[in-house]
């Protein structure tokens, strides 16, 4: 089968072709413009992804070697995201099924990271346990298989990424947070300042808000950000990132202790951290499991996870339609409960 992926759901617009599963074309257009505004304003994200997704689409088509009419299946993100960016591609898409006579399925963003290390040449196994950090999202599940994921818990207030953005904005790092904090960290001594690290004891939930009060309040006593020093902002960094980074790893070795799992995925922006690849690459050796955490090209938002979870709902049995509406945020059913 060969698919063609579309992603719009925030500042980046991508196009995707999965062929036989091999991935001819993966083109990604980033907004780099939201940089000067501190984060993304969505009417401009809007009017980016109507400019450019047409010819985004020509162009994978072209580097495939492929006609449209060659195409089985088209896939697009149906949400979490902006509506108004979430539109522009799930429009876009529908109107590509309805004119080429293909059929069409709405993803779920969030399922294509899940499954987004299926995109590596080694995939994880079910059943496996996955923690999706993102700019808008924390959850960690556990996959049974394709149709069955079950939430063992999520964040109750800032997701991990939003947690980075909103330090780096604090320290003037700029957007986005994630690399910023980390090429700071780098720089910095992470034992200089110990920011206390959330522990909620139900369902293997996470909490950022108080962290990142924390370092707003130790800024606010050292003067405010203008009397820090660069070497300061890298400390505090630092130290931020070792306290968020074990916040998600100890639920990751709590959830190991709890459920046998073959495999361990980290996915989403914040998978990209090099400091949470090596912490979960140590419990994934301690606990004797294999680890599988997609390159940095499918780690952000990218049309190849669209392509491949459109691919794999498809030949699973699962059917959309034209009306297939956007859903801006995840609820609760989006996902299984586990057992008791």
């Amino acid at each position: 089968m060969i698919v063609l992926g579309i992603e719009s759901s925030c500042d980046e617009t991508s196009v995707a072709i999965l062929k036989n599963d091999e991935l001819t074309a993966n083109l990604i257009s980033s907004q780099d413009f939201h940089t000067k505004y501190g984060g993304v304003v969505p009417e401009l994200s809007s009017r980016a992804h109507l400019q450019i997704v047409n010819p985004l689409v020509k162009s994978a088509l072209k580097k495939s070697n492929l006609e449209l009419n060659e195409i089985g299946l088209i896939a697009a993100t149906a949400g979490p995201g902006l509506i108004g960016a979430l539109l522009v591609g799930l429009t876009y898409a529908k109107g590509l099924s309805f004119g080429s006579g293909k059929p069409f399925m709405g993803v779920n963003h969030i399922e294509g990271h899940i499954f987004s290390g299926f995109l590596m040449s080694s995939k994880p196994e079910f059943p496996f346990l996955c923690l999706v950090v993102s700019g808008g999202h924390t959850l960690l599940l556990l996959v049974k298989s394709f149709t069955e994921i079950y939430k063992l818990g999520s964040t109750v207030d800032d997701a991990a990424g939003e947690a980075f953005d909103k330090v780096a904005k604090l320290l003037g790092l700029g957007y986005p947070g994630g690399p910023n904090i980390q090429n700071a960290a780098l720089q910095g001594d992470g034992n200089k300042i110990d920011f206390p690290v959330s522990d909620l004891k139900q369902k293997l939930n996470f909490s950022f808000s108080g962290l990142k009060t924390s370092v707003l309040r130790y800024v606010q006593s050292q003067g405010g950000v203008d009397k820090l020093s660069l070497q300061d902002k890298y400390d505090i960094a630092a130290s931020f990132q070792i306290a968020a980074v074990k916040a998600l790893t100890r639920n990751v070795k709590r959830a190991l202790e709890l459920y046998d799992v073959k495999t361990i995925s980290v996915v989403g922006g914040v998978a990209a951290n090099l400091l949470l690849k090596s912490e979960v690459t140590k419990l994934a050796n301690q606990y004797g499991k294999s680890i599988v955490i997609p390159d940095l090209e499918f780690c952000g938002d990218n049309a190849a996870m669209i392509a491949f979870r459109g691919k794999s709902l498809y030949e699973s049995g699962v059917r959309d339609t034209l009306s297939c509406k956007p859903f801006p945020s995840l609820s609760e059913k989006h996902f299984l409960e586990i057992s008791a």
